[in-house]
């Protein structure tokens, strides 16, 4: 669908819409280790040395802490079904980290049990749910005036929020779709994460992760394991994402992005597998009023290096916060460490992307 450029054959679906997405394709740092990689590109931060946790905190975390939800009942930051590698929220909080489904959307048992109440609780033990939310207003209310129980924090007064309302429970009811709209999206786990990711942001969640499934480390058969498995899942679930958000509407008011810690070497090793290399990778964005229908960035003939402008994790980060609304340049203190720090210590918009 976008006349001058060559995608692979194995990327059918994507190949229809990409009049509707934008690839950067010259997104480069240094940092060859899964975790770390992944801090600095889920964070905009590069760790120092070999780091297996959040020394900083996520995108996800810092939307949720600047911004919040969308609707009071929702949370504004979800990952499905688990939380991503490098996804929390740090030196925030716990109340900043995503919540999480911890069931597998495709499953025909998929249940989100923390939207339920505990076993042995009742509608009818606790007479009537509207009359449970009332009594819950009013104790906020009491707490917002006389902070008389400062050890129920944010985080449990959500909690409380989400189980008493119908809103949370039928946003993460898939059944409710249409199964022919479930089918476009592909019978896997990141198909139908990515359709439950459609309906929370439509319900008030504004920032959500999905994880893509498969092995995508391919240091050994790399050709098979990509053509039979990665790859067919991720084609079809964001072509169907993104399809579905433009039939709707939503093409402006969401935006998706999609990538990986880092690239691939674009030598082939000797077990007929592909390793570590940040050299160059590249990131797929949509929506978010962008400006779609485009390939940014060039590398070499090696596709080893970008030989145009080349685009940090700060850079990609900087262009999602920017359709937020969130300010980059906002400074955290961090209690452990006694200094102020910002969102983003460097990185600006993708220009190409918003004109």
């Amino acid at each position: 669908s976008l006349p001058g450029f060559q995608i692979s054959e194995h990327l059918p679906f994507q190949s229809k819409i990409m009049d509707k997405v934008a690839i950067v394709r010259s997104v480069h740092h240094g940092n060859a280790g899964h975790l770390p990689a992944s801090h600095w590109m889920m964070t905009g931060h590069n760790p120092t040395g070999a780091t297996t946790r959040n020394i900083n905190p996520s995108i996800g975390s810092v939307v949720s802490r600047l911004r919040g939800s969308n609707h009071p009942v929702m949370p504004a930051y979800v990952s499905i079904p688990r939380r991503q590698s490098l996804g929390a929220s740090a030196f925030l909080g716990p109340a900043y980290n995503p919540f999480t489904t911890e069931s597998d959307p495709s499953k025909s048992d998929f249940n989100v049990m923390n939207l339920r109440m505990p076993d042995g609780m009742t509608l009818a033990r606790l007479q009537d749910r509207r009359k449970l939310q009332k009594s819950f207003d009013r104790l906020r209310e009491g707490m917002d005036v006389h902070q008389e129980f400062d050890g129920i924090n944010r985080f449990t007064r959500q909690a409380m929020e989400m189980v008493t309302s119908d809103r949370a429970l039928n946003a993460f009811d898939l059944t409710q779709e249409d199964p022919r709209l479930r089918e476009s999206y592909g019978p896997w786990s990141v198909g139908q994460g990515c359709l439950l990711a459609r309906r929370l942001v439509e319900a008030g969640v504004t920032f959500v992760t999905v994880l893509s499934g498969g092995d995508w480390d391919t240091h050994t058969n790399n050709f098979s394991v990509l053509k039979e498995n990665c790859l067919p899942r991720v084609d079809q679930a964001i072509a169907a994402l993104v399809t579905d958000l433009y039939a709707r509407g939503l093409d402006r008011r969401v935006m998706v992005v999609a990538y990986g810690e880092f690239g691939r070497t674009p030598q082939i090793n000797k077990d007929g597998g592909r390793d570590h290399w940040p050299g160059a990778s590249c990131v797929l964005f949509s929506g978010g009023g962008l400006k779609v229908g485009q390939v940014i960035g060039e590398t070499d003939a090696h596709a080893a290096f970008p030989i145009t402008q080349r685009y940090s994790p700060g850079d990609v980060l900087s262009t999602v916060y920017r359709f937020l609304n969130v300010n980059t340049q906002h400074v955290f203190q961090d209690p452990n460490q006694l200094r102020p720090m910002h969102v983003l210590p460097e990185g600006n918009p993708i220009q190409e992307l918003i004109g």
